[in-house]
């Protein structure tokens, strides 16, 4: 499977780098994996945290560069540290052990390949728990594809409706088609979703939306399409947390936390939709102290 990292088209970048020679493309992967961090989380959809928590496993590094990002330190600044496949394999069957209701790779686009050939040698060993494939949506049909058996559950963003707003807060190109594409994909490989007598997500699809400060017609558009162009049993989960960080706190739109007047437009409209399966997330004050110390 690493093979392929010798030309690697991993995710619509395409960038054809030689990642086993060393080349470095857009995301800044070379050919280990790279983690920032490995723990039990409680803060994800109840579904995915539960009880127990969820085993997240923070992959460094991101085809995307959102000026917003929370996590930057990692996925900007690629604090982290690179481990073998068969340490990676160790990390899930860890978490298996700790009670962790799931695996939750975090950020996992640029890893698929040592993730898939990981999942392969720890299912060997015992791993039952669902897999959740936590993704920014920014991704290659063809990579969706090689994860047919690997991922139980996908958690993709849908972040931007038009590409003038993707390329100015994320520096990506055709975010909306993309994304799109690959969550009608996503659907229809692994089903409706499914749980478990707790209320455990076992097999399906929840797809996330931020909402940004200033860019309320976005997030309208975003549910409007999820309306029109999923199945009516389509899990939604919206979130509220947004706050100023990295690069954002400089900016004039984004700058700021969201109003409760923004949340309000936002909740009235999920509403008006009747979007019936789902979350939103509660308008917070101290959303700064749920972001994981990497």
């Amino acid at each position: 499977m690493l093979e392929k990292l010798e030309k690697c088209r991993i995710c619509p970048h395409n960038c054809e780098v030689n990642r086993l020679k060393g080349e470095i493309g857009r995301c800044r992967c070379g050919d280990k994996v790279k983690v920032s961090l490995a723990s039990l989380h409680f803060f994800e959809e109840p579904c995915i945290s539960g009880k127990n928590g969820s085993g997240t496993v923070f992959f460094t590094n991101c085809n995307m560069n959102c000026k917003y990002c929370q996590n930057y330190k990692i996925s900007q600044e690629g604090k982290g540290n690179e481990i073998t496949v068969e340490e990676l394999a160790k990390i899930f069957i860890d978490h298996q052990k700790k009670g962790a209701h799931n695996i939750n790779l975090v950020t996992p686009t640029s890893h698929v390949y040592h993730i898939i050939e990981a999942i392969d040698i720890a299912k060997k060993k015992g791993l039952t728990i669902p897999i959740i494939y936590n993704t920014n949506g920014y991704e290659n049909e063809e990579t969706i594809d090689l994860l047919k058996g690997y991922v139980d559950v996908y958690l993709p963003d849908l972040k931007y409706y038009n590409n003038e707003i993707s390329k100015k807060f994320s520096n990506v190109d055709n975010y909306f088609e993309i994304a799109t594409k690959v969550i009608k994909k996503m659907r229809e490989q692994v089903g409706k979703n499914v749980f478990d007598e707790n209320g455990i997500i076992k097999k399906g699809i929840i797809i996330r939306h931020l909402i940004l400060p200033n860019h309320i017609l976005n997030s309208k558009y975003i549910l409007k399409w999820i309306k029109d162009n999923m199945p009516q049993d389509i899990y939604v989960s919206i979130m509220a947390q947004y706050f100023p960080e990295y690069k954002a706190k400089d900016d004039k739109l984004i700058g700021r936390k969201l109003t409760k007047k923004e949340y309000k437009q936002i909740e009235n409209y999920l509403y008006l939709l009747n979007l019936q399966n789902g979350y939103i997330q509660e308008l917070g004050e101290h959303e700064e102290e749920y972001v994981p110390k990497f």
